[in-house]
């Protein structure tokens, strides 16, 4: 395991000023309301802009639709729609990790179907791994799908699918056969529509009524061969590949960024004061330290390494440190905050302490890391 001190090119800064620029431009302050992180909203209209500046797809080869950018300038521009706030929800998942999982394992009529509409943010995509009874134990997925002429019936139910009312497609982890000596054996992953015939999508709401997550209950939803995502039998090393590009990048440690920003926003001008001067500082070197760690692992995925550990590490890191942020951030709050406050502060600290119990999980729990970077290190 090795994390490297890394500094941005001229080109990269230059990049870093143009997202900036796009951004002032297209959402100034006050003009929309800003999400936590990737949890911001699902709006098709900004992720076409995005697209069309070449935003979108930017690891993608260009014979697809992409641009054959580098690890590290799709961190920037990740980094900073994170850090402003940005509604990137329609395109979130199929150009951080579904886009390069199809560009990895799929046929090449798959990469021809999807790889430029998911460059072009019109192709929007939703996880399918978790189910109701396994937790972080994914291998004890028992959504099956069984073998039919000309492709398979697939039975089960998947949870926490973000998006799934909004997106068009799925990559569904199943089981496909038995296998009694490894759970691992056996598993499939399947490119699954999401208007499917016998696909239901129930809303799971957030306390305050606000939908993001979804259950998505499968009964005999017919999927073609052709859409069979990579080999049958090997959805386990697919899938543990993709969770690698969820794990790493900026995603992981700015979803209470613009909460604190807000923060500093609503007081300028105001004296802060040691304990707020403290926590302020303390928070800052807490990101900056983290950025340049998720930015070294961008930078050794550009030099053809696979920063399994590294990126395992980031994650856990991050997302304890995102609950950290709230908690020191509404101990400078007196009195308790309302969602109908006209500060948008207040509005956005209540939504954050609604969500926050899904940042350490989502992407794998804080233990499954630990374990990740344990078996990575040989302990």
């Amino acid at each position: 395991m090795r994390f490297e001190l890394t500094e941005p090119t001229p080109a990269e800064e230059e990049l870093r000023r143009q997202v900036r620029q796009f951004l002032a431009e297209e959402l100034p302050p006050g003009s929309y309301r800003p999400g936590l992180g990737m949890g911001a909203g699902h709006d098709a209209a900004f992720s076409k802009k995005m697209a069309a500046r070449g935003w979108v797809g930017m690891a993608l080869p260009k014979r697809y639709g992409g641009h054959d950018r580098s690890a590290v300038d799709r961190f920037i521009v990740v980094e900073e729609m994170l850090r402003w706030g940005a509604p990137v929800g329609a395109h979130w998942v199929g150009d951080r990790q579904t886009g390069s999982v199809i560009n990895r394992f799929g046929t090449e009529e798959q990469k021809a179907r999807f790889l430029p509409a998911i460059a072009a943010g019109d192709c929007w995509f939703s996880i399918g791994m978790s189910e109701p009874d396994s937790g972080s134990d994914l291998a004890s997925v028992k959504t099956r799908a069984t073998g039919v002429e000309g492709g398979w019936l697939l039975n089960g139910t998947k949870v926490w699918t973000s998006g799934a009312h909004l997106n068009h497609w799925f990559v569904v982890l199943c089981r496909t056969s038995e296998d009694t000596e490894d759970r691992h054996a056996g598993l499939s992953q399947l490119i699954v529509d999401l208007t499917s015939q016998g696909l239901q999508i129930n809303p799971i709401p957030y306390l305050d009524g606000s939908h993001h997550f979804n259950e998505v209950v499968l009964r005999d939803v017919f999927v073609p061969d052709d859409l069979v995502l990579g080999e049958v039998g090997m959805g386990w090393a697919q899938n543990t590949s993709e969770l690698a590009y969820e794990r790493g990048g900026p995603d992981r440690w700015l979803s209470t960024y613009y909460l604190t920003e807000q923060f500093v926003r609503e007081h300028v001008g105001t004296e802060p004061g040691d304990a707020v001067a403290s926590v302020l500082g303390r928070l800052a070197a807490r990101w900056s330290a983290l950025h340049q760690l998720s930015f070294s692992v961008a930078r050794m995925i550009d030099r053809g390494a696979a920063p399994a550990v590294e990126s395992a590490l980031v994650k856990e890191m991050g997302t304890r440190f995102e609950q950290e942020v709230l908690a020191e951030v509404a101990r400078l709050v007196e009195g308790e905050p309302s969602p109908d406050s006209s500060s948008l502060f207040e509005q956005l600290l209540c939504e954050a302490i609604l969500t926050a119990p899904s940042f350490t999980i989502r992407g794998g729990t804080i233990e499954i890391l630990r374990s990740v970077a344990a078996k990575g290190l040989g302990r």
